[in-house]
C-alpha cells in the first residue's frame, strides 16, 4: 500500500485531490443535464470564452477567477439571448460567441507580449491549488449542487418534455437561463483544475459514461460522480508517478473509463460486436 500512501504525504497532492474531487462531483452532476439536453458543445464554448475575462483581469491586476466568471456569464447569457424564441439556432449562437470571444482573448493576450503567464489557464494547474482556492471551489460547488437540488423537477421536465412544461405554465426559458448560469460557474471552477482545453471532457465524459449504464436519473447522478471520482484519483496518481500533466491525466483516465464501459456494454448487449475486434495473427 506504500504506492497509495506516498503521494498523500505531500500537502499539494492532498489539496489537489480534494479540489479534483469537488470539481469532478460538481461538473458530473451538472453534466447529466448537459448530456440530457445535448449541450456538450455549449460547455466547450463557455470554457474557451473565459479567456478574455481572464486576460482583462490579469492586465488590470484583478482576481482572475472573477474575471473568468464574468466572461463565462456574459457568454452564457448572450447565447440564451441570441437563441431566445429561435431567433437563431442555439448551435449558431454558440459558434458566433465562441469564435468572437476567443479571438478577443487572443488579441488581448498579444498585448501582454507573453503567452507563458496563461499556460496554467489553458492546461490547468491543479497541483498549485491553494487553501483559498479550495474554499472558492467548495462555495461554487455548494451553490451549483444546491440549486440543482432545489430545481431538480423543473430541470428534468424541461429537459425531457419541454412542451409539457410549457403547457403547465413552467417557464422553460427561465430554467434554461438558470442552467446556463450554473454551467458558467461550474466551468470556471473546472478551468483551475484541468484548464480551458480539457474542461469539456470533465463536464461531459463522466455523465456520458453513466448514461451508457442506466436511464434512471438517480442512478445516473450517482454513477457520474463515481466515474469522476475514479478518473480524478487515477489521473492524479498517474501524473505523480509518470511525471505527466495532471489535467491531461485526469481527462485521459475519465476517457479510458468511458471506453471500458462502452466496449463492455457493447460486448454484453451485442455479442456480434466481437467480429469487429482485430483477431490475433497465427
Amino acid at each position: 500500500m506504500q504506492w497509495v500512501i506516498e503521494p498523500l504525504q505531500y500537502g499539494f497532492m492532498r489539496q489537489a485531490l480534494v479540489a479534483g474531487l469537488l470539481v469532478g462531483a460538481t461538473c458530473s452532476l451538472l453534466g447529466v443535464y448537459v448530456v440530457l439536453r445535448r449541450l456538450a458543445f455549449l460547455g466547450d464554448a463557455v470554457a474557451h470564452t473565459t479567456l478574455p475575462g481572464i486576460v482583462i483581469a490579469y492586465l488590470n491586476q484583478w482576481n482572475l477567477f472573477l474575471g473568468a466568471l464574468a466572461a463565462a456569464l456574459v457568454t452564457a447569457l448572450g447565447i440564451g439571448c441570441l437563441s431566445h424564441r429561435e431567433r437563431l439556432r442555439e448551435d449558431t449562437a454558440i459558434g458566433v460567441l465562441f469564435s468572437g470571444m476567443f479571438a478577443l482573448g487572443i488579441v488581448l493576450i498579444s498585448r501582454t507580449r507573453s503567452y507563458r503567464d496563461f499556460s496554467h489557464i489553458l492546461f490547468g494547474n491543479i497541483l498549485g491549488v491553494s487553501t483559498g482556492d479550495l474554499v472558492g471551489i467548495l462555495l461554487v460547488g455548494l451553490i451549483v449542487v444546491g440549486t440543482l437540488w432545489a430545481f431538480h423537477k423543473e430541470l428534468v421536465l424541461t429537459s425531457v418534455d419541454p412542451l409539457h412544461a410549457q403547457v403547465i405554465g413552467l417557464s422553460a426559458d427561465k430554467i434554461r437561463y438558470l442552467l446556463l448560469i450554473l454551467l458558467a460557474m461550474a466551468v470556471v471552477t473546472a478551468i483551475q483544475a484541468v484548464g480551458v482545453v480539457l474542461t469539456t471532457a470533465l463536464l461531459v465524459t463522466p455523465a456520458a459514461t453513466a448514461s451508457l449504464l442506466t436511464k434512471r436519473l438517480q442512478r445516473m447522478f450517482a454513477l457520474a460522480v463515481l466515474f469522476s471520482t475514479m478518473g480524478t484519483t487515477a489521473g492524479l496518481y498517474a501524473s505523480f508517478y509518470l511525471g505527466v500533466s495532471s489535467g491531461g491525466a485526469i481527462v485521459l483516465a475519465c476517457t479510458l473509463l468511458f471506453g471500458i464501459v462502452f466496449v463492455t456494454r457493447s460486448l454484453v448487449r451485442y455479442p456480434s460486436f466481437l467480429i469487429l475486434l482485430p483477431r490475433p495473427i497465427r
